[in-house]
């Protein structure tokens, strides 16, 4: 017996046929949310993060969100766990797109994905967006951009249905070991690299602190992530890709946060970033920002600063570690691999980890 393929097989590897396109409204229609009429799909994003859509049926507009269709590693582009999060964050203050169906019947479109409802603002990923915010308007995007971190951290997972989420012991000490074992498969060449990761690594295995503090990690905080809403002082409407959330250490949030404003950001990249302009707090300011905002006290700040840039500095081999395989094209792929050094002196850099 002869079986067809699946609609995406043989083809352009972000478009989406009419046959996919019906099969995700009648998704939607089992959700009690029938389109009403032909899905029209718009590709939004692609590249190295998950595939992003605005779907339109002519009437109203929604988002759909699917991983990489080829070269994807599935849990740095889990939509379910997007998907299961922001459910559980419905009510809770945190603002976050309503979400409408879950399909992880991958002979759909070869991979999960999600429909959520299009959240209508600002995105702000690039110095020329950031341009069209005045200073009061930047002013009071960057306070609500630490008062919702602090609101997302002041959540009760188990309350939010999300008690298996992750382990909530531990953070530090996992988060360290896993990152270590990324760096081992693709730190470069140079010598002199390795020995100073190694040395950061030596360090932070050293000072691993306890966790005093539990909730729900984002893992990926900035403005970028967020969409602002339209008007004179935009707030945050909506927090956007959650697939690195996780249950673990608030702090270690924090750090990412902070540590993502080194101009290294912008060799990841591969342009000028929003989140890297000198228009914006630094650092130190932003992490007290979050603290006025009613945070967790940031606890044990050198470790997870450091860890932090490790962890950063880990995506950036990666990404430099795909190129030199000639897997990787496009934005950062160039760029990536001089922001390695940078990031582990950083982290060797910070305060009580000097020694």
């Amino acid at each position: 017996m002869k079986t067809e393929p699946p609609a995406h097989v043989g083809r352009d590897m972000t478009n989406l046929s009419r046959a996919e396109l019906d099969a995700v409204a009648r998704c939607m229609a089992g959700a009690d949310e029938a389109p009403a009429g032909p899905l029209e799909a718009t590709l939004i994003t692609g590249g190295r993060s998950n595939l992003t859509y605005s779907l339109s049926d002519g009437a109203s507009l929604w988002i759909l969100r699917t991983p990489p269709r080829a070269g994807r590693t599935p849990s740095a582009h889990d939509v379910a766990r997007e998907f299961r999060v922001t459910s559980g964050l419905r009510g809770s203050g945190v603002p976050v797109a309503r979400p409408v169906v879950l399909c992880e019947d991958e002979s759909v479109l070869g991979g999960a994905f999600t429909v959520v409802e299009y959240v209508d603002g600002r995105s702000i990923q690039s110095r020329d967006d950031l341009a069209g915010l005045d200073d009061s308007q930047l002013a009071r995007a960057m306070a609500s951009l630490t008062e919702t971190l602090a609101a997302l951290h002041r959540v009760d997972h188990v309350a939010a249905g999300l008690e298996r989420f992750g382990r909530p012991d531990a953070y530090a000490q996992r988060q360290l070991y896993r990152w270590r074992g990324q760096w081992d498969l693709v730190a470069p060449e140079d010598e002199e690299i390795r020995a100073s990761a190694a040395e950061l690594e030596r360090r932070l295995t050293a000072a691993v602190p306890e966790q005093r503090f539990t909730g729900i990690v984002h893992g990926d905080f900035r403005i970028d992530n967020t969409i602002l809403r339209h008007g004179h002082l935009p707030e945050v409407a909506a927090v956007v890709d959650w697939e690195l959330s996780t249950i673990g250490d608030p702090v270690a949030d924090v750090a990412m946060m902070c540590a993502y404003r080194d101009e290294a950001l912008d060799l990841i990249l591969g342009a000028p970033s929003a989140w890297t302009s000198d228009r914006l707090p630094d650092a130190p300011s932003l992490a007290a920002a979050y603290e006025a905002a009613g945070g967790v006290a940031l606890d044990h700040w050198d470790f997870h600063l450091a860890l932090a840039y490790y962890k950063i500095g880990t995506i950036a081999a990666g990404i430099e570690h795909r190129r030199r395989a000639g897997v990787g094209t496009g934005p950062g792929f160039a760029t990536a691999g001089r922001a390695v050094p940078r990031l582990m002196a950083a982290g060797l850099a910070v305060g009580s980890l000097r020694t």
